[in-house]
C-alpha cells in the first residue's frame, strides 16, 4: 500500500507563470561600414525618384497589394512607398523619404530636386569623411553655406506678375503640361490668390473647374486617430453635419444626444469647438476607431472676440445654428436642426476646408455685406486686415478642380500632377519666382566661392565645397534624363547671366524667365535647407543600429 502510495503522482501548487520579455536580436554597424550601407540606401532611392525629373522625366510603377498598380512621375509618392530588403539601406532610404516628406509638406512640390540633392550632398560628403575630414566641421560648412544662399536667393526671387506667371508655374510643376497649367491659372483667376483650391475626381472624361461655396480654416483635428485617408493623413468626409459651437467639450454628456442622432440617420460629424478634451476626446476617438461613429473635432479658428465672428461666418457658409454660451444655449440641448451640412469635408494636421451645399449663398452674400459695413467704419489697420481677410474667404469660395480620365491609373497621375501645380503656384504667389530647370541651383553654386571666402576653419570651407558641387546635381540630371551630357549643359548654362538656363523641353540655351520655365523661390529654399540637414544628419552618423534582417536571424 505504501508502494502504491508512493506511485501516485503528489499534488503540486500551481506557480504563477512569470512573463519574459523578449527582444530581437539588433546588428552595430560602426564607421565607414555604417556610412557606406546608409548611403547604398540613400543611392537607391534617389535613382527610383530621379528618373522623373525634368520635362523629360519618365514615369514610375507602383505595384499596389490590392487593385491596379499605379503608374506616377510624383517623387514624394514614389519614396513613401520604397522599402528595402537591408535594414541599414532602408535606414538611409527612409532619410530621403523624409527630405521629400518635408520638403512636400512646406512647400507641396520639389520632392524630387530635394531627393535628388540630399543625396549629392551625402555622397561627396562621405567621400571627404573617408579621406580624414572631421565630420562635425563639414557639417557646420554645409550648415552655415546653405544660410548664406537662401538668402541670396531670397534677394533675387521676382514676384508672381499676373496670370502668365501662375499658368508657367503650374505648367512646369505638373511636368511641362500646359493643359494643368490652363486648368489651375483659370482657377485662381476665379477665386483670386488668397482662394482655395480643392481637387477631386469628376464623373466625366474631361477635367474642369467649378467654384462653389466654402471656405477654408486654419485649424486642423485635434487628434490625429480622426484619419480617414492613412496614405495622405487626411480626413476625409462627405455630406457631413457640423456642429458650431464656443463651447468647450469635456464631458461626453455635452455632446451624446448629438451622437446618438447622427448614429440614427448614419451621418458624418464635424464638431468645431473651442477645444475637446479629456473624456470627451478619448469617447470620440474609440467609437472612431471602433466604426460606430465617423466623427472628427477641430478648435475654432482665432481668439476672443475674433473667434466668435468667424465661427458665426462658418455657421453661415455651412447653415448651421452658432452654439453660443453667451446665448445661453448649450451643445446638450442641441438638436439635429441645429447643425449645419457640408457637401465635402478635408481636414489635414493643421487645415480644414469645408465645401457647402448651395443652398446658403444669398446668407454668404448678406454676411459679406455686413462686414464690408464693418470695414468701412473701422480705422484700426489690425481690423482693416482681419476683416478684409473674413471678406475673401466668404466671398472668394472654393475653387474645385474634378478631375477626369479614361482610366483610373491616368486620373490617379493626373490628380498628383494637379495637386503639386496647384502647391507650386501658392508658394510661387507666397514667395516669388526663379528661373527654373536647375538653372536657379547652378547659378547659386558659382556664388558659394564667395561665401567660402568668408569661412576661417579648412574643413569648414570643405562643407562649402560639397554644397557647391552638389547644387549642380539636379541640372545634370535634368540634362541627362533629356539625353544630353550634364556637365557640358552645366558649364554652359554657369557662363550665363542669372536668368539664363537650359530647357530641356526644346534641348535650347535661353532666358528661363521670359520662356516660362520657372520654379517658385520656396520650393527651391525648401529643397536646399532639407538636403543640407539631412546630409549632415548622415555624414556625423559613426554606427547604426537595426533589427537583423528575418533570413540573417534565420541563419
Amino acid at each position: 500500500a505504501r508502494a502504491a502510495r508512493a506511485a501516485q503522482p503528489r499534488a503540486v501548487a500551481s506557480q504563477p507563470r512569470r512573463a519574459v520579455a523578449s527582444a530581437a536580436a539588433k546588428s552595430i554597424l560602426f564607421d565607414q561600414e555604417s556610412r557606406t550601407k546608409l548611403q547604398a540606401g540613400i543611392d537607391k532611392i534617389a535613382d527610383a525618384v530621379g528618373v522623373t525629373l525634368g520635362p523629360r522625366g519618365r514615369n514610375v510603377v507602383l505595384e499596389e497589394k490590392f487593385g491596379n498598380p499605379r503608374v506616377i512621375n510624383d517623387g514624394v509618392s514614389i519614396a513613401r512607398a520604397i522599402d528595402l530588403a537591408d535594414p541599414v539601406e532602408n535606414a538611409g532610404a527612409q532619410l530621403i523619404r523624409e527630405v521629400a516628406g518635408r520638403t512636400n509638406d512646406s512647400a507641396g512640390d520639389g520632392t524630387t530636386t530635394a531627393s535628388v540633392l540630399a543625396r549629392s550632398f551625402v555622397k561627396l560628403g562621405l567621400a571627404a569623411v573617408a579621406s580624414g575630414a572631421n565630420p562635425v566641421n563639414i557639417k557646420r560648412g554645409i550648415d552655415k553655406t546653405a544660410a548664406a544662399l537662401v538668402k541670396l536667393l531670397k534677394e533675387r526671387a521676382r514676384p508672381v506678375d499676373g496670370t502668365d506667371d501662375i499658368r508657367n508655374v503650374a505648367t512646369i510643376s505638373a511636368g511641362n503640361d500646359p493643359y494643368v497649367g490652363d486648368l489651375i491659372a483659370e482657377a485662381v483667376e476665379k477665386v483670386g490668390t488668397d482662394g482655395v483650391l480643392s481637387i477631386e475626381t469628376g464623373s466625366t472624361f474631361e477635367t474642369e473647374v467649378e467654384v462653389e461655396e466654402g471656405m477654408e480654416i486654419d485649424r486642423g483635428y485635434i487628434s490625429p486617430q480622426f484619419v480617414t485617408n492613412n496614405e495622405r493623413l487626411l480626413t476625409e468626409f462627405e455630406n457631413c453635419k457640423i456642429l458650431v459651437t464656443d463651447e468647450k467639450i469635456s464631458d461626453i454628456k455635452q455632446i451624446v444626444p448629438i451622437l446618438e442622432e447622427m448614429n440614427k440617420i448614419n451621418k458624418q460629424l464635424l464638431i468645431i469647438a473651442e477645444d475637446v478634451t479629456d473624456e470627451a476626446l478619448a469617447t470620440l476617438v474609440v467609437n472612431k476607431m471602433r466604426g460606430v461613429l465617423n466623427v472628427c473635432a477641430i478648435k475654432a479658428p482665432g481668439f476672443g472676440e475674433r473667434r466668435k465672428a468667424l465661427l458665426q461666418d462658418i455657421a453661415i457658409v455651412t447653415g448651421a445654428e452658432y452654439v453660443a454660451k453667451d446665448l445661453g444655449m448649450s451643445c446638450e440641448k442641441a438638436t439635429g436642426d441645429m447643425l449645419g451640412d457640408a457637401r465635402k469635408v478635408t481636414v489635414a494636421n493643421n487645415t480644414c476646408m469645408v465645401i457647402a451645399n448651395a443652398a446658403t449663398k444669398e446668407e454668404i452674400q448678406a454676411r459679406v455685406r455686413q462686414i464690408k459695413q464693418e470695414l468701412e467704419r473701422t480705422d484700426s489697420v489690425y481690423d482693416t486686415e482681419k476683416l478684409s481677410e473674413r471678406i475673401a474667404k466668404l466671398a472668394g469660395g472654393v475653387a474645385v478642380i474634378k478631375v477626369g480620365a479614361a482610366t483610373e491609373t491616368e486620373l490617379e497621375d493626373r490628380k498628383l500632377r494637379i495637386e503639386d501645380a496647384k502647391n507650386a503656384t501658392f508658394s510661387a504667389v507666397e514667395e516669388g519666382i526663379t528661373p527654373g530647370g536647375g538653372a536657379t541651383m547652378a547659378h547659386l553654386a558659382r556664388m558659394v566661392p564667395d561665401i567660402k571666402a568668408t569661412l576661417a576653419d579648412e574643413e569648414e570651407r570643405l562643407g562649402a565645397d560639397i554644397v557647391m558641387k552638389g547644387l549642380i546635381g539636379p541640372l545634370t540630371l535634368i540634362a541627362e534624363n533629356a539625353g544630353v551630357e550634364g556637365a557640358v549643359v552645366v558649364d554652359r548654362v554657369q557662363e550665363e547671366d542669372w536668368e539664363m538656363g537650359y530647357n530641356a523641353m526644346d534641348d535650347e540655351y535661353v532666358n528661363m524667365l521670359d520662356a516660362g520655365v520657372i520654379d517658385p523661390a520656396k520650393v527651391t529654399r525648401c529643397a536646399l535647407e532639407n538636403a543640407s540637414s539631412i546630409a549632415g544628419m548622415v555624414l556625423t552618423t559613426q554606427a547604426v543600429m537595426c533589427e537583423d534582417a528575418p533570413a540573417a536571424a534565420a541563419a
